[in-house]
């Protein structure tokens, strides 16, 4: 079975697993007693607060130890807004952020505070100058990703965070995806990290309070990790992470030169090898393992299941593996399409036979669920040089499947009217018409669902 779904959790790395193991004889006790086997713990505990903050570019006293990564982001979210309640309620964030960032940020605005989501472009980006003309003099705090766990898009971090740094306001940078490659540049203010993305073991998060930030931590606190994370520490689970961190950025540069042309080559053969297919993400910056690319015609779910019998773990950001059938909410803010998603986030020392292998499966299995799939006869009534498709009740992609049969039935500059209440035909449709040349017109109220227009072209 070949695993390309490191950016959802990387595989266990060889030294976090001989380092957990080596640290249970010694870390199992409690680091705050004087008596040996409590030194013992801390001796640990503080070495590997040390290794960790080097990694990071930050001191020690500034780094705390939280039980996951999404904790990490919660903590330092409220704790950063609440610290600096007087200067205002005013928080920043991009559309593209990780749902524990978003999350926080709906919490926030239930409790009476503001939010700016800050749009990307196609690439998935943001602009700095978005993050600039979002700030406020009440402006409390602002989140930007190092690099999006979905495409892979590198963000601009350094440039950001000196924005915000000039007009006073923190930003915390949400490094989950790109810590194992090096540290972030910039003058950020709060860090936030993940052990499992880098193959340390589940259950560790980081968290980096700059000195001088103003920060209150939420709920109840106890004496361990600064008032900033309760609870007992897993000592052995946190020095199995920070050696697997120094372990992977030993080689991080030399591995990203082959990642990268590994993905390369999937950016460059899949839509060769496969008809209608979309690459989304930066072409350039971004991070070395992750591809993305959305297949027209294609359910998601199915296309990974047809994957999986295959040997191939991905994931998906596809409406169609999503419980809440919404289309993910990274590709919607960048405008492309979403059904048919595949993202490939290949692991450290993945094997260059296996991604040669997933392109010489990739074809097939698409072409087996665009099959079994099919298209159902579209239910049509001519209007003049206007075709009417009823899409109702049918979830995507069969709407856009139905579109693109019928729609060289119309002559040039007629239209094609979609009747959908499918939430995914929003950016769906709009994406199929840039991708095969024919003029989205928008969308109008229907007496059921949405009708989505769209003028032939050619």
């Amino acid at each position: 079975m070949a695993y390309f779904d490191a950016a959802s959790a990387a595989p266990l790395h060889p030294v976090a697993r001989q380092a957990l193991l080596a640290s249970l004889d010694d870390g199992w006790a409690d680091p705050a007693r004087l008596y040996r086997e409590g030194r013992k713990a801390r001796m640990l505990l503080d070495a590997a607060r040390e290794a960790a903050a080097e990694a990071v570019g930050c001191r020690a006293d500034e780094m705390v130890f939280t039980p996951s990564g999404t904790r990490a982001v919660h903590t330092g979210v409220a704790g950063a807004l609440a610290g600096r309640r007087r200067t205002g309620r005013h928080l920043i964030v991009s559309a593209v952020e990780h749902s524990s960032v978003l999350h926080s940020a709906e919490v926030f605005e239930a409790a009476g505070g503001t939010v700016d989501r800050v749009a990307v472009g196609r690439g998935g980006a943001v602009d700095a100058a978005g993050y600039s003309a979002a700030l406020r003099a009440d402006t409390a705090l602002a989140v930007l990703q190092s690099a999006n766990h979905e495409v892979g898009t590198v963000q601009p971090v350094a440039e950001v965070a000196g924005i915000c740094r000039a007009a006073g306001v923190p930003l915390l940078v949400d490094a989950a995806q790109s810590l194992g490659w090096g540290p972030v540049e910039g003058d950020w203010s709060l860090l936030t990290a993940s052990a499992h993305k880098w193959g340390g073991p589940s259950g560790v998060g980081l968290l980096v309070v700059r000195k001088g930030v103003r920060f209150a931590a939420q709920g109840p606190v106890d004496e361990r990790e600064s008032g900033r994370a309760a609870g007992f520490e897993n000592i052995p689970a946190i020095v199995a992470a920070v050696a697997s961190l120094r372990a992977v950025r030993a080689g991080a540069d030399q591995e990203a030169v082959r990642l990268r042309e590994l993905t390369a080559r999937i950016r460059t053969r899949v839509p060769e090898l496969v008809p209608d297919v979309e690459v989304v993400g930066d072409a350039g910056r971004r991070l070395p393992g992750i591809v993305t690319f959305s297949c027209l015609y294609v359910d998601g779910e199915a296309l990974l299941h047809e994957l999986d019998r295959a040997g191939f773990s991905v994931s998906s950001g596809s409406s169609c593996t999503s419980s809440t059938l919404t289309p993910s909410h990274v590709l919607r803010a960048m405008g492309v399409l979403s059904e048919g998603n595949v993202r490939v986030s290949l692991p450290m020392g993945v094997a260059e036979a296996d991604v040669e292998r997933f392109l010489d499966v990739l074809p097939g299995a698409v072409a087996s669920v665009r099959e079994k799939l099919g298209a159902p006869a579209p239910a049509t009534r001519v209007r003049a040089a206007e075709l009417v498709v009823d899409s109702l009740g049918k979830r995507c992609p069969i709407p856009v499947i139905e579109l693109a049969k019928v729609i060289g039935e119309v002559p040039v500059g007629g239209t094609v009217r979609v009747l959908s209440d499918d939430e995914a035909a929003r950016l769906d449709i709009p994406a199929w018409c840039e991708m095969r040349g024919q003029e989205y017109l928008g969308e109008e109220p229907a007496e059921r669902g949405t009708a989505y227009l769209v003028r032939r072209l050619g």
